[in-house]
């Protein structure tokens, strides 16, 4: 089968490097045809690097775009430039600085095999971060279980099926939020074990903001229940302190609405048109193999 890895980067050359070197050794063994797909999203450094043991891997190209868009949006635009041009069986997304680990390709691939199909989430069982971070993270996944009914254990790092793609490219809300727009689509999912790996180098880039950031862009997704929710909660709590109301126990009404006005400026990112010409913002393409 053909799969292709679309790894989006900014700024961080000495990582990919790193990383398409590790992917090359992981793959070796693998009786599978195994491409690359770079998304450069504008870095202000050069990332053109020398890469002399890629011999596993069938092609590598990396696409430079004309303006930064983002994370999420480097994804929306690779899954579309591959669907588009390339011939294929499943992509694999990750991230480029090594916290996703390229050892946990051959899972993928071998789950790939055998799942009629269906995509693969790499499900979180362990992260490298600090105890502060984790703690974010917990209330990040308890959060978007609560307002929106979804448990999402998933990040980009997944294996999607041709199919898969196919319907991701129909939704305005993959501009926004990936692993929210797959969870909405794929109601049979499968998950493998992930664990988060280190960065090559440097610091994480997911501070507590990118985070909060990240989990209300995935609640947005799913704003109609969420509003369901909130406004059933609003009616409860309203009922639950009318004997009691004071600056204090009106925080959590405040506080939600702060959210509800977050997700809902959050959702006006997506664009379906800007999705779609998407492809327009390629500055130009480098065949490295």
């Amino acid at each position: 089968m053909k799969y292709v890895i679309l790894i989006p980067i900014y700024n961080d050359r000495e990582s990919l490097k790193l990383l398409v070197e590790n992917i090359n050794s992981e793959i070796k063994n693998l009786n599978h045809e195994i491409s690359l797909v770079v998304i450069n999203d504008a870095s202000s450094q050069q990332i053109i690097d020398t890469y002399p043991n890629i011999e596993s891997i069938s092609s590598f190209e990396i696409i430079n775009m004309k303006e930064n868009r983002g994370h999420a949006r480097c994804i929306a635009s690779g899954l579309k430039y591959i669907y588009e041009k390339k011939d294929f069986d499943f992509v694999i997304p990750m991230d480029g600085d090594g916290e996703d680990r390229p050892e946990e390709i051959k899972d993928f691939i071998q789950l790939s095999e055998q799942s009629d199909e269906k995509s693969i989430t790499g499900e979180r069982v362990k992260r490298s971060e600090g105890l502060f971070f984790q703690l974010c993270y917990q209330f990040h996944k308890f959060l978007t279980l609560a307002f929106t009914g979804q448990s999402i254990k998933f990040g980009n790092f997944t294996c999607l099926s041709k199919s898969t793609v196919k319907k991701l490219l129909k939704e305005k809300a993959i501009w926004n939020s990936f692993s929210g727009t797959l969870k909405k689509i794929e109601k049979e999912l499968i998950s493998i074990p992930s664990t988060r790996g280190k960065r090559y180098f440097g610091p994480s880039h997911m501070s507590f903001f990118n985070l909060l950031k990240h989990s209300l862009s995935i609640i947005s997704v799913f704003r109609k229940t969420v509003l369901i929710r909130s406004a059933l909660f609003i009616v409860f709590y309203i009922l639950l302190i009318k004997s009691n109301a004071s600056v204090i126990t009106s925080l959590p009404l405040v506080l939600l609405l702060i959210m509800i006005y977050s997700i809902s400026s959050l959702a006006l990112r997506e664009n379906i048109e800007e999705f779609e010409n998407s492809l327009i913002n390629i500055h130009d393409i480098d065949k490295i193999k």
